[in-house]
């Protein structure tokens, strides 16, 4: 079996200067680099604005019982288009902050989005979100929980969140990461997951 790894680390990129060009509820950062080619020697000096996110937590709650899983509904403006809907079905998620751990952030939103709590809670892996704009990093979390649970509104009212809790069997939910009905990136990834592991998951 073959296993790719690159030739190249973090010792193989000059970061020559970063800087600020935009910050109000996100942050946008302008690099200057060189780094590495694959043919030899360096690049000219490179210059890139980043999306400033910060990282995010992802929680996948299923009910290993009941074979349910937990997913949640909000609107998402960025999403509006002339056709469908900006309410996307989701996972729980929320944002890293300097206060809390990940793990932390994991219980706390799964409690204010869904209003349930992690029976056990079990790192994932961890992604980035879009490399090519964003710094954002996702921590994801499979979280064992009681799908009878989960129900109601929920949100906080000082973020305006306002979701609303479903809890369906774990084959609805990939049927609709099939016809697109649920299409945010961080969902699709962590309902494949659970549609390849959720025999190994007790």
């Amino acid at each position: 079996m073959t296993r790719l790894t690159s030739q190249f680390n973090y010792t193989h990129v000059q970061l020559i200067e970063k800087k600020t060009v935009f910050k109000g509820f996100f942050k946008v950062d302008e690099y200057c680099f060189k780094h590495r080619l694959f043919a030899g020697g360096w690049s000219q000096p490179i210059r890139r604005e980043v999306f400033e996110r910060g990282d995010a937590v992802v929680v996948l709650p299923y009910d290993p019982v009941t074979d349910k899983v937990i997913l949640i509904e909000q609107i998402r403006i960025p999403s509006l288009r002339e056709k469908g809907t900006p309410w996307m079905f989701e996972l729980v998620a929320g944002m890293v902050d300097k206060h809390r751990q990940p793990e932390q952030v994991a219980n706390d939103e799964l409690f204010e989005e869904a209003g349930v709590k992690a029976n056990s809670l079990i790192p994932i892996s961890q992604i980035f979100a879009s490399p090519g704009g964003t710094t954002e990093l996702f921590y994801f979390y499979w979280a064992s929980v009681n799908a009878n649970d989960a129900k109601g509104i929920h949100g906080l009212d000082i973020e305006n969140e306002d979701i609303r809790v479903h809890a369906i069997d774990r084959e609805s939910a990939y049927r609709m990461v099939k016809s697109g009905e649920i299409s945010n990136a961080a969902s699709v990834i962590g309902l494949q997951w659970l549609q390849l592991n959720y025999q190994d998951l007790t």
